[in-house]
């Protein structure tokens, strides 16, 4: 008996969503503000005001926020299959059925008589309510909830990291400046030793090597001014990179190259790293969602309770219909992939507890590290310093030998250099003072 049929359904189903994560209303959007790159020219912007505009521009910051609002929502369809599930269906099928007859006046040969054709239409709305999994659906709702934490967490991470991004480019700038400063005075000072060493050639008290050896000392501290303004660009360039914001943009900050001496308390410090540093909470939320989901995989062992009910009716007649009944649903065995999910979750709870000593290790390990930066830079400034006031009155002797006739040109160009390089050295424990506390801040879990 030959059949044709044609079906065709639409299900429509409409989930209803409870958010369980916090949610801040939404303020209403300001106006537009000016490009970042208008609004720093013309100004002198502090650290403090750099940092603020990174953190408010970079777009690193932004994909973080994003990241949490995912997960937020992940949180929304954990929670789903607690809520009540409502779904539309129609169904329409057209049938058709051959009748065959078998005619006795032709030697009983079957003969095709008739066809049926029967059109059918299905409408109802069907309703589910889960009553009791065993807590299934709250622990998954639990671990989506802890990961969404560890979001969290990942935004103020990455504020740090920011927030320490610009110190370093901010200092760095700093620090060029400084050179740039270093080497004007090293050729002036140079260019003053090439007009004694010529006034002396042309009276005949002086060799033309003394001239020589002072124009060679000139143009070495030409080039490394070049160097140092080179220096300065590049770090402008990481500086504007890092507040996300116009590379070419003018820009001009306040100078706090200066030594100011700090007093470490180590107990103190590495207590508040392992309260702030947001590593650490993250570590620990992510054994929170593996013990939740461990949870999870081991009651996925024990049966679901469901109600379920519909309402509808059938053409031709559009008969009124509706059911109402209780599903109980329990998967017996299904070839040990339950137990093996368990068994993945318990070793997901040992590493994740294994991971958050790990990390507590290695932020004790950074503050120790950089309190011991911190206070190698201290005592080289102590020293740098120091070795500036010998090197200026070493140089101011050589000079006043050189002057009374009495000093030669390679004692007057080597005392000119050594200052010139302890000037550097100032320069450059400042700077990496300045840099150590910085590290310091974020290994504590400061910006």
């Amino acid at each position: 008996m030959p059949s044709r049929r044609v079906v065709a359904s639409l299900t429509l189903i409409a989930l209803s969503t409870f958010s369980s994560a916090p949610s801040a209303q939404m303020p209403p959007s300001p106006p537009p503000a000016p490009p970042l790159s208008t609004q720093v020219a013309g100004r002198v912007l502090t650290l403090e005001e750099c940092i603020a505009i990174a953190l408010e521009a970079q777009p690193r910051i932004q994909a973080t926020l994003a990241d949490y609002a995912a997960a937020r929502y992940r949180v929304n369809q954990a929670m789903a299959p607690l809520l009540p599930q409502l779904s539309g269906l129609a169904t329409t099928e057209r049938s058709q059925r051959s009748v065959i007859v078998t005619n006795r006046n032709s030697a009983n040969v079957p003969t095709l008589q008739t066809r049926e054709y029967n059109d059918t239409f299905d409408a109802r709305v069907q309703l589910s309510q889960l009553l009791f999994d065993f807590g299934k659906t709250l622990a998954a709702t639990e671990a989506a909830r802890k990961l969404a934490e560890v979001a969290v967490e990942d935004v103020e991470l990455q504020r740090q990291l920011i927030s320490l991004t610009v110190k370093e480019a901010y200092t760095n700038t700093l620090f060029s400046q400084r050179l740039i400063r270093v080497q004007q005075q090293a050729i002036e000072r140079a260019e003053l030793n090439l007009r004694s060493a010529k006034g002396f050639f042309d009276v005949g008290t002086r060799p033309k090597s003394d001239v020589a050896r002072a124009e060679v000392d000139v143009a070495n501290a030409r080039l490394d001014l070049i160097r140092a303004r080179n220096l300065l660009r590049a770090a402008i360039v990481a500086l504007n990179i890092a507040m996300a914001i116009d590379v070419d943009a003018p820009l001009q900050i306040v100078d706090n190259l200066v030594y100011q001496p700090v007093t470490l308390d180590r107990q103190q410090l590495r207590s508040d790293s392992l309260r702030e540093r947001p590593e650490y909470r993250q570590a620990k939320l992510r054994a929170a969602a593996a013990e939740a989901t461990e949870r999870q995989t081991l009651r996925n062992f024990f049966p679901d309770i469901s109600g379920t009910g519909s309402y509808g009716g059938t053409q031709p007649q559009l008969n009124e219909s509706w059911t109402l009944g209780l599903t109980f649903s329990w998967s017996l065995f299904d070839g040990g992939g339950r137990i093996a999910r368990y068994q993945e979750a318990k070793a997901n709870v040992e590493g994740a507890k294994a991971r958050v000593k790990s990390t507590e290790l290695d932020i004790i390990q950074n503050v120790e590290q950089a309190e011991i930066a911190v206070e190698e830079t201290q005592e080289r400034i102590q020293a740098a310093q120091a070795l500036v006031a010998s090197a200026q009155e070493n140089f101011r002797l050589a000079q006043g030998r050189f002057d009374a006739g009495v000093g030669t040109i390679l004692e007057l160009t080597d005392a000119q250099l050594a200052l010139t390089q302890a000037q550097n050295t100032e320069s450059q424990a400042l700077a990496d003072y300045r840099i150590a506390l910085a590290r310091l801040d974020r290994a504590v879990g400061r910006r």
